[in-house]
């Protein structure tokens, strides 16, 4: 049976992992329409690839609060 500060933790935690699969999802989703949007309008290169740096914040920032659980998640056990 886990105590009331373990049952914290982990709501907290599913709170993070939520988070990170809305930012996952939005980024994809951002991003595809932003390609499709560069390439509709014809943006030049460089503005497309900002777009594509932008995406890339969002899914090493979701990586690295994604590891972030698993260690939280690991050291509990």
């Amino acid at each position: 049976m886990k105590d009331r500060t373990g049952g914290d933790n982990d709501q907290a935690l599913m709170r993070q992992a939520r988070l990170v699969s809305i930012v996952i999802a939005l980024t994809m989703i951002l991003w595809m329409g932003a390609q499709w949007l560069g390439g509709e309008l014809g943006l030049p290169s460089h503005y497309v690839f900002l777009f594509d740096l932008f995406a890339l914040a969002g899914f090493l920032w979701a990586l690295i609060v994604t590891f972030q659980i698993w260690r939280k998640r690991r050291s509990a056990d």
